[in-house]
Protein backbone atom coordinates (compact mmCIF):
# COMPACT_ATOMS: atom_id res chain seq x y z
CA UNK A 1 0.00 0.00 0.00
CA UNK A 2 1.10 3.59 -0.99
CA UNK A 3 0.30 6.77 0.87
CA UNK A 4 0.39 9.99 -0.68
CA UNK A 5 -1.27 13.05 -0.92
CA UNK A 6 -2.46 15.63 -4.01
CA UNK A 7 0.94 18.05 -3.91
CA UNK A 8 -1.31 21.05 -4.18
CA UNK A 9 -3.34 20.44 -1.59
CA UNK A 10 0.05 20.97 0.96
CA UNK A 11 0.95 24.39 -1.52
CA UNK A 12 1.12 26.04 -4.19
CA UNK A 13 5.09 25.94 -4.36
CA UNK A 14 6.39 22.19 -5.26
CA UNK A 15 8.71 23.03 -1.93
CA UNK A 16 5.59 23.06 0.63
CA UNK A 17 4.48 19.83 -1.28
CA UNK A 18 7.37 17.79 -1.03
CA UNK A 19 8.24 19.46 2.60
CA UNK A 20 4.70 17.95 4.09
CA UNK A 21 5.23 14.65 2.11
CA UNK A 22 8.58 14.32 4.24
CA UNK A 23 7.23 15.66 7.53
CA UNK A 24 4.39 12.27 7.40
CA UNK A 25 6.99 9.82 6.54
CA UNK A 26 5.87 9.31 2.77
CA UNK A 27 7.79 8.57 -0.12
CA UNK A 28 5.36 9.65 -2.70
CA UNK A 29 3.10 12.20 -4.13
CA UNK A 30 -0.03 12.77 -6.61
CA UNK A 31 1.66 15.54 -8.55
CA UNK A 32 -0.98 18.25 -10.03
CA UNK A 33 -0.60 21.66 -9.91
CA UNK A 34 2.93 22.83 -8.96
CA UNK A 35 4.87 25.86 -8.75
CA UNK A 36 8.65 26.05 -9.11
CA UNK A 37 10.90 29.29 -8.90
CA UNK A 38 10.87 31.25 -11.76
CA UNK A 39 7.80 29.82 -13.37
CA UNK A 40 3.99 30.35 -12.91
CA UNK A 41 1.80 27.35 -11.34
CA UNK A 42 0.64 25.00 -13.51
CA UNK A 43 -0.36 20.95 -14.05
CA UNK A 44 3.11 18.78 -14.14
CA UNK A 45 2.33 18.11 -17.74
CA UNK A 46 1.49 21.73 -18.80
CA UNK A 47 4.73 23.44 -17.75
CA UNK A 48 7.55 24.47 -19.53
CA UNK A 49 10.41 22.20 -20.09
CA UNK A 50 12.80 24.32 -17.73
CA UNK A 51 9.95 24.19 -14.76
CA UNK A 52 9.37 20.37 -15.52
CA UNK A 53 12.93 19.50 -15.24
CA UNK A 54 13.55 21.55 -11.96
CA UNK A 55 10.50 19.57 -10.35
CA UNK A 56 12.44 16.62 -11.84
CA UNK A 57 15.18 17.66 -9.50
CA UNK A 58 13.37 18.77 -6.47
CA UNK A 59 11.45 15.82 -6.58
CA UNK A 60 14.41 13.19 -6.44
CA UNK A 61 16.53 15.16 -4.20
CA UNK A 62 13.84 14.81 -1.51
CA UNK A 63 13.33 11.09 -2.19
CA UNK A 64 10.29 11.28 -3.56
CA UNK A 65 8.48 9.63 -5.92
CA UNK A 66 5.31 10.83 -8.12
CA UNK A 67 3.11 8.06 -7.75
CA UNK A 68 0.49 9.35 -10.00
CA UNK A 69 -0.62 12.27 -12.32
CA UNK A 70 -3.53 14.07 -11.55
CA UNK A 71 -4.19 15.49 -15.28
CA UNK A 72 -6.08 17.75 -16.77
CA UNK A 73 -7.32 15.09 -19.40
CA UNK A 74 -10.86 15.28 -20.37
CA UNK A 75 -11.57 16.64 -16.72
CA UNK A 76 -14.88 18.61 -15.43
CA UNK A 77 -13.46 21.84 -16.68
CA UNK A 78 -13.48 20.34 -20.90
CA UNK A 79 -16.71 19.33 -23.31
CA UNK A 80 -16.89 16.28 -25.33
CA UNK A 81 -17.14 19.25 -27.76
CA UNK A 82 -14.47 20.55 -27.63
CA UNK A 83 -11.39 19.77 -30.28
CA UNK A 84 -10.05 16.53 -29.89
CA UNK A 85 -6.41 17.50 -30.82
CA UNK A 86 -6.53 19.69 -27.46
CA UNK A 87 -7.10 15.96 -25.69
CA UNK A 88 -4.54 14.26 -27.43
CA UNK A 89 -1.55 17.12 -26.88
CA UNK A 90 -2.19 16.44 -23.81
CA UNK A 91 -1.47 12.83 -23.52
CA UNK A 92 0.99 13.42 -25.79
CA UNK A 93 2.91 15.69 -22.92
CA UNK A 94 2.22 13.42 -20.32
CA UNK A 95 3.42 10.39 -21.46
CA UNK A 96 7.41 11.29 -21.89
CA UNK A 97 6.87 13.17 -18.36
CA UNK A 98 5.19 10.20 -17.15
CA UNK A 99 8.24 7.90 -18.03
CA UNK A 100 10.90 10.68 -17.34
CA UNK A 101 9.71 10.49 -13.53
CA UNK A 102 8.88 6.74 -13.22
CA UNK A 103 5.32 6.92 -12.77
CA UNK A 104 2.55 4.71 -13.72
CA UNK A 105 -0.62 6.43 -13.15
CA UNK A 106 -2.57 8.86 -14.52
CA UNK A 107 -5.86 10.16 -13.37
CA UNK A 108 -8.22 10.99 -16.08
CA UNK A 109 -11.70 11.76 -16.53
CA UNK A 110 -14.66 12.20 -19.71
CA UNK A 111 -15.64 15.41 -19.64
CA UNK A 112 -18.23 17.60 -17.95
CA UNK A 113 -21.85 16.29 -19.15
CA UNK A 114 -24.36 19.18 -19.97
CA UNK A 115 -26.75 20.37 -16.61
CA UNK A 116 -29.48 17.53 -16.89
CA UNK A 117 -27.47 15.11 -19.15
CA UNK A 118 -28.17 11.55 -18.16
CA UNK A 119 -26.58 9.17 -21.28
CA UNK A 120 -22.90 8.47 -21.73
CA UNK A 121 -22.65 9.40 -25.40
CA UNK A 122 -20.29 7.11 -27.84
CA UNK A 123 -18.39 10.40 -28.30
CA UNK A 124 -17.34 10.45 -24.89
CA UNK A 125 -16.78 6.77 -24.70
CA UNK A 126 -14.74 6.80 -28.40
CA UNK A 127 -12.25 9.21 -26.95
CA UNK A 128 -11.87 7.52 -23.29
CA UNK A 129 -10.93 4.83 -25.50
CA UNK A 130 -8.56 6.27 -27.80
CA UNK A 131 -6.83 8.09 -24.20
CA UNK A 132 -6.88 4.86 -22.82
CA UNK A 133 -5.21 2.77 -25.39
CA UNK A 134 -2.67 5.68 -25.80
CA UNK A 135 -1.56 5.39 -22.30
CA UNK A 136 -1.64 1.73 -22.37
CA UNK A 137 0.15 1.39 -25.37
CA UNK A 138 3.04 3.19 -23.60
CA UNK A 139 3.22 0.93 -20.63
CA UNK A 140 1.13 3.51 -18.37
CA UNK A 141 -1.92 3.10 -16.74
CA UNK A 142 -5.18 5.35 -16.55
CA UNK A 143 -6.87 5.11 -13.80
CA UNK A 144 -10.75 7.33 -14.10
CA UNK A 145 -11.87 9.16 -11.15
CA UNK A 146 -16.09 9.60 -10.28
CA UNK A 147 -16.32 12.89 -10.34
CA UNK A 148 -17.76 16.11 -12.00
CA UNK A 149 -17.67 13.45 -15.52
CA UNK A 150 -19.69 11.14 -17.49
CA UNK A 151 -18.15 8.02 -15.73
CA UNK A 152 -19.34 9.88 -12.46
CA UNK A 153 -22.96 10.39 -13.40
CA UNK A 154 -23.65 6.84 -11.21
CA UNK A 155 -22.13 3.71 -10.25
CA UNK A 156 -24.42 2.50 -13.04
CA UNK A 157 -22.30 5.38 -15.97
CA UNK A 158 -19.15 4.08 -14.34
CA UNK A 159 -19.58 0.89 -15.13
CA UNK A 160 -20.85 1.39 -18.64
CA UNK A 161 -17.61 3.39 -19.49
CA UNK A 162 -15.59 0.69 -17.96
CA UNK A 163 -17.16 -2.27 -20.22
CA UNK A 164 -16.68 0.10 -23.01
CA UNK A 165 -12.92 0.57 -22.53
CA UNK A 166 -10.79 -2.54 -22.09
CA UNK A 167 -7.77 -2.17 -19.87
CA UNK A 168 -9.23 0.88 -18.07
CA UNK A 169 -9.18 0.75 -14.26
CA UNK A 170 -10.83 3.38 -11.34
CA UNK A 171 -9.48 5.71 -8.91
CA UNK A 172 -12.51 6.00 -6.52
CA UNK A 173 -12.79 9.16 -4.39
CA UNK A 174 -15.06 9.09 -1.11
CA UNK A 175 -16.66 12.54 -1.21
CA UNK A 176 -17.01 13.17 -4.99
CA UNK A 177 -20.38 11.43 -4.22
CA UNK A 178 -21.94 13.76 -1.37
CA UNK A 179 -22.25 16.20 -3.74
CA UNK A 180 -22.74 14.84 -7.23
CA UNK A 181 -26.34 13.94 -8.23
CA UNK A 182 -26.79 10.27 -8.91
CA UNK A 183 -27.89 10.31 -12.68
CA UNK A 184 -30.71 7.72 -12.88
CA UNK A 185 -34.15 8.08 -13.18
CA UNK A 186 -36.14 10.83 -13.78
CA UNK A 187 -35.89 14.19 -12.59
CA UNK A 188 -35.09 15.58 -9.45
CA UNK A 189 -31.70 13.62 -8.65
CA UNK A 190 -30.93 12.76 -5.43
CA UNK A 191 -27.56 12.77 -4.36
CA UNK A 192 -24.90 9.97 -4.68
CA UNK A 193 -24.55 6.88 -1.82
CA UNK A 194 -20.40 6.32 -1.76
CA UNK A 195 -20.97 2.87 -0.58
CA UNK A 196 -23.30 2.18 -3.35
CA UNK A 197 -20.96 3.46 -5.69
CA UNK A 198 -17.86 2.33 -4.21
CA UNK A 199 -19.18 -1.58 -4.06
CA UNK A 200 -19.98 -1.74 -7.83
CA UNK A 201 -16.40 -0.49 -8.84
CA UNK A 202 -14.51 -1.51 -6.16
CA UNK A 203 -13.30 -4.65 -8.24
CA UNK A 204 -12.27 -2.31 -10.76
CA UNK A 205 -10.15 0.27 -8.11
CA UNK A 206 -6.62 0.36 -8.55
CA UNK A 207 -6.25 3.92 -6.45
CA UNK A 208 -8.26 5.61 -3.69
CA UNK A 209 -9.09 9.68 -3.46
CA UNK A 210 -9.34 10.45 0.71
CA UNK A 211 -11.43 13.37 1.54
CA UNK A 212 -14.99 13.44 3.29
CA UNK A 213 -17.76 16.09 3.22
CA UNK A 214 -21.07 16.46 4.31
CA UNK A 215 -23.49 18.28 1.86
CA UNK A 216 -25.10 21.58 3.53
CA UNK A 217 -28.31 21.89 1.68
CA UNK A 218 -28.21 26.00 2.96
CA UNK A 219 -24.61 26.70 0.76
CA UNK A 220 -25.93 24.23 -1.39
CA UNK A 221 -22.51 23.06 -1.43
CA UNK A 222 -20.36 20.76 0.64
CA UNK A 223 -18.55 21.30 3.61
CA UNK A 224 -15.31 19.04 3.97
CA UNK A 225 -14.07 17.23 7.47
CA UNK A 226 -11.41 15.22 8.46
CA UNK A 227 -11.51 11.82 7.52
CA UNK A 228 -14.34 9.40 8.98
CA UNK A 229 -15.88 12.31 10.34
CA UNK A 230 -18.10 13.47 7.20
CA UNK A 231 -20.88 11.36 5.47
CA UNK A 232 -18.28 9.43 2.30
CA UNK A 233 -18.29 6.56 3.89
CA UNK A 234 -14.44 6.66 4.55
CA UNK A 235 -13.75 3.96 7.59
CA UNK A 236 -16.31 1.91 6.18
CA UNK A 237 -15.14 1.58 1.84
CA UNK A 238 -11.36 1.57 3.54
CA UNK A 239 -12.28 -1.65 6.15
CA UNK A 240 -13.93 -3.30 3.03
CA UNK A 241 -10.83 -2.19 0.89
CA UNK A 242 -8.51 -4.06 3.59
CA UNK A 243 -10.50 -7.02 3.74
CA UNK A 244 -10.61 -7.76 0.25
CA UNK A 245 -6.59 -7.22 0.11
CA UNK A 246 -6.81 -4.18 -1.10
CA UNK A 247 -2.47 -3.05 -1.68
CA UNK A 248 -2.83 -0.03 -3.97
CA UNK A 249 -2.59 3.85 -3.58
CA UNK A 250 -4.17 6.05 -1.29
CA UNK A 251 -4.05 9.37 -1.74
CA UNK A 252 -5.25 12.53 0.38
CA UNK A 253 -7.16 15.51 -1.28
CA UNK A 254 -8.21 17.53 2.34
CA UNK A 255 -9.87 19.94 0.47
CA UNK A 256 -10.69 21.49 3.99
CA UNK A 257 -8.13 25.22 3.52
CA UNK A 258 -8.23 26.18 -0.51
CA UNK A 259 -10.52 23.66 -2.61
CA UNK A 260 -8.60 23.27 -5.89
CA UNK A 261 -12.07 24.20 -8.51
CA UNK A 262 -12.42 27.56 -6.55
CA UNK A 263 -9.83 30.07 -8.43
CA UNK A 264 -10.13 32.45 -5.71
CA UNK A 265 -8.68 30.54 -3.12
CA UNK A 266 -5.55 31.84 -2.00
CA UNK A 267 -4.76 29.60 1.52
CA UNK A 268 -0.91 30.43 2.27
CA UNK A 269 1.81 27.58 1.81
CA UNK A 270 2.29 27.22 5.56
CA UNK A 271 -1.43 26.64 6.57
CA UNK A 272 -2.20 24.60 3.23
CA UNK A 273 0.74 22.61 4.36
CA UNK A 274 -0.18 22.16 8.37
CA UNK A 275 -3.60 20.68 7.19
CA UNK A 276 -2.39 18.47 4.77
CA UNK A 277 0.01 16.94 7.19
CA UNK A 278 -2.77 16.85 10.43
CA UNK A 279 -4.82 15.00 7.38
CA UNK A 280 -2.56 12.69 6.69
CA UNK A 281 -1.53 11.66 9.96
CA UNK A 282 -5.51 11.11 11.20
CA UNK A 283 -5.24 8.77 7.76
CA UNK A 284 -2.86 6.73 9.43
CA UNK A 285 -4.42 6.79 12.68
CA UNK A 286 -7.78 5.58 10.68
CA UNK A 287 -5.70 2.98 9.35
CA UNK A 288 -4.60 1.76 12.28
CA UNK A 289 -7.90 1.11 14.03
CA UNK A 290 -9.36 -0.37 11.02
CA UNK A 291 -6.66 -3.19 10.38
CA UNK A 292 -6.56 -3.58 14.67
CA UNK A 293 -10.36 -4.23 14.86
Amino acid sequence: MTLCGIGDEAGNALESQLAATRRLGWTAIEARNVQVAGFPKGNLHEIPDPAFEAAVEQCHAAGIQVYCFGSTIMNWAKRVTDPFDLTLAEVGRAIPRMKRLGTRYVRIMSFKPEETEARLPDAVIERVRDVTQRFLDAGLQPVHENCMNHGGMSSQHALQLLEAVPGLQWVFDTANPVFNTDRRGPLPWKRQDPWEFWTQVRDHVTHIHIKDARWNPARNDADYTWPGEGDGAVRRILSDAFARGYDGGISIEPHMVAVFHDAGAAAQDDTLRANFVEYGQRLEQLIREIKAS
